[in-house]
């Protein structure tokens, strides 16, 4: 039973993150939802007899490939059951040819990046960006207020390596407008792994923006002047990230690692779409399953229910960014989300690899907010206009200082 709320009313109250953010996003709502109203395509039985998640198990709604590419398919329904205000803000695309291999060759160089010299991965840090090109590890802060040590990111543009020669905009803008750090002399073939999934993956998110604007439209019955395709077709903000969970040593096993999101805080993308890849697993040199089946994605709900969430590992992952939520006028959802890390013995020595890709507007695309959606007034001038580049710098220097 689907539980009946206002579309058009945004959340009471959400705190904003950049991609990178690891701090606590609450996420309350007056819209109403419950388990109950998930499509029952979603559910899946994920419980295993040696290990019972504690938060019910749910499969992202799933679109093939050749279902996306036909602009005549209406996708409309699976579009509302993953994005919808019922949905859980995350839905995935299967049967992309080529993915498994650019995801598996990409993914396997993380472990050697992660280990390179201390005075190598030196050379590929960008303090002036803060970290957000190039190799970045014990920048971020986790919910409580420690450094992030546990794991490692490298961040590049996949589409632009100079997105701008002009000096004001990488001063103003430094989280976007920076050229990347390639470590073309230690670790060569990472650029053009990096490039590769990364353009796949954009490729992949336009034509699902193309759906997405097909159901918001029908929605609304009101032509929009500029869809989330044609926003992110112009953009040069579009960032990926590489990132290496460092394997669990016994001293790791405290009291941090009981924590549900011990391995990335709870947050909220602030962007407009979130590409995934499902993580792979290492211990050494040799590919494992994970070793803890509580371990993985976990989303919050409207209703503040924790419910985990799972995907195919030849399948790409999508979650909507709240600026989409917004501009979708509530169409499209998003929803906050963290990843727990494996517990127990079997996990000692296991590492992680995974990759995500943020696409977002342009820093020069003006974004309308809704007159009505409160919590941004700090954020937002009188006038409810404001660059994609100026929101993000705001929230960035919130955050990072």
């Amino acid at each position: 039973m689907k539980l009946a709320f206002p579309l058009q009313k945004p959340p009471v109250f959400s705190t904003w993150l950049s991609p990178d953010s690891h701090f606590l996003s609450l996420f309350h709502s007056t819209r109403s939802f419950s388990l109950s109203s998930l499509s029952p395509r979603n559910a899946v039985q994920a419980m295993s007899s040696r290990c019972k998640p504690a938060s019910p198990t749910f499969k992202t709604v799933t679109v093939s490939f050749p279902e996306l590419k036909n602009k005549d398919e209406d996708l409309s329904e699976k579009i509302k059951d993953g994005f919808g205000p019922h949905g859980l803000g995350i839905l995935s695309i299967s049967e992309v040819p080529g993915y498994t291999l650019l995801r598996q060759k990409l993914l396997q160089l993380a472990p050697e990046l992660a280990n390179l010299p201390e005075e190598l991965k030196k050379e590929l840090e960008d303090p002036d960006s803060r970290y957000n090109f190039g190799w970045s590890h014990g920048k971020e802060k986790l919910e409580s207020g420690k450094l992030d040590v546990l794991k490692g990111s490298f961040y590049a543009n996949p589409i632009l390596d100079v997105p701008t020669t002009e000096d004001s905009l990488i001063q103003r803008y430094p989280s976007y407008c920076c050229p990347n750090i390639w470590p073309k002399n230690s670790l060569p073939e990472l650029e053009e792994a990096f490039k590769a999934l990364g353009k796949l993956m954009l490729e992949v998110g336009l034509m699902l923006a193309y759906h997405c604007d097909r159901y918001v439209k029908k929605e609304t019955r009101v032509p929009n002047n500029k869809g989330l395709e044609q926003i992110l077709q112009h953009s040069r903000c579009h960032k990926g990230r590489l990132l290496y969970y460092f394997p669990r040593i016994q001293s790791d096993l405290g009291e941090d690692s009981t924590a549900l999101s011990s391995w990335c805080g709870w947050h909220t993308d602030h962007g407009s779409l979130t590409g995934l890849t499902c993580g792979i697993f290492t211990r050494g040199s040799e590919q494992i399953e994970c070793p803890d089946n509580d371990a993985g994605l976990y989303i919050k709900t409207r209703s503040d229910e924790i419910v985990k969430v799972v995907f195919g590992e030849d399948e790409i992952a999508y979650q909507i960014g709240e600026t989409t939520e917004i501009l979708s006028g509530g169409r499209l959802c998003a929803t906050p989300h963290c990843v727990k890390a494996p517990r127990g013995e079997k996990t000692l020595g296991v590492e992680r690899s995974t990759f995500a890709l943020f696409m977002q507007p342009d820093w020069d695309e003006k974004l309308t907010f809704p007159k009505d959606v409160k919590f941004h007034s700090e954020f937002i001038p009188p006038e409810g206009t404001v660059t994609f580049g100026e929101y993000s710098e705001m929230l960035i220097n919130k955050y990072y200082g």
